[in-house]
């Protein structure tokens, strides 16, 4: 076996710096601890909870890491380019892009009012495009990156009443194949994680009974379950032979 065989040993993540959109709470917010706790400096994305990504901020530093946090609406184009210009002027860098912002509008789509359609589009698709858009300059010059996009397993199953949801996060699956296949030659990877359903706070209310029995693990995910699929795309020296692939984490629900 030569030297050549063989894979980099272990690497610190100090130094680096990672962006998370959507971190202010669940799988965000699990995933901004769990890059954190690797040695990324963690900037916060949120929209609307100034709170929320203060605890986040303090949890990470009280564990010994780095974090701060920024708001920005993810799908607002001008917000997004005053964000990672306020982070690049701050760190001088971005090493990881987590596109993990997202909201939900659910209804039948008879009754589903096009301003709900239009609204999640808007964030969970073309918000995904702007981050994408803007960190990827940097990441192009310096020949160096990882991005993960968060999407979904109804991106591949669909899902009665989520629609506008469905498509948003079906379109990432196409988004990250393509922004993979453009950005490959400049050392860039792009991935996706497809979560299954974890458990949150949106999942507490739901029935379990036929939930699980959809699932050949019999039991919900959790976010740190997530966040650690995250964690070997974005920071384990194993996965930088890995893009345009999308890791399901769904206890086997959706098995292609």
């Amino acid at each position: 076996m030569t030297s050549a065989d063989h894979l980099p040993g272990p690497i610190t993540c100090a130094g680096q710096v990672a962006l998370v959109t959507g971190a202010s709470r669940g799988i965000g917010r699990a995933i901004a601890h769990t890059l954190g706790a690797a040695g990324f400096t963690v900037v916060v994305n949120y929209a609307s909870s100034p709170e929320a990504a203060a605890e986040v901020v303090g949890a990470i530093e009280a564990a010994g890491g780095r974090a701060w946090s920024h708001q920005a609406n993810v799908g607002d184009e001008d917000q997004v380019e005053a964000m990672v210009k306020a982070v690049l002027e701050r760190e001088g860098r971005i090493d990881v892009l987590i596109n993990n912002a997202g909201i939900t509008r659910d209804g039948l789509l008879m009754r589903m009012k096009t301003a709900d359609w239009q609204s999640v589009i808007d964030l969970n698709l073309t918000g995904v495009f702007l981050c994408t858009r803007a960190v990827s300059k940097g990441m192009l010059k310096t020949r160096a990156g990882r991005i993960i996009n968060i999407t979904s397993v109804v991106a591949l199953m669909g899902n009665a009443g989520q629609a506008n949801y469905s498509a948003a996060k079906a379109g990432l699956l196409g988004l990250t194949r393509s922004n993979a296949a453009e950005f490959a030659s400049r050392g860039v990877t792009v991935n996706a994680v497809a979560p299954g359903f974890i458990e949150s706070d949106m999942t507490a209310e739901l029935d379990k009974e036929p939930i699980l029995k959809a699932i050949p693990l019999g039991r919900m995910g959790s976010a740190a379950e997530v966040a650690g699929a995250v964690r070997f795309l974005a920071a384990d020296p194993a996965a930088a032979y890995i893009t345009g692939q999308v890791l399901q984490v769904d206890g086997g629900m959706v098995m292609r």
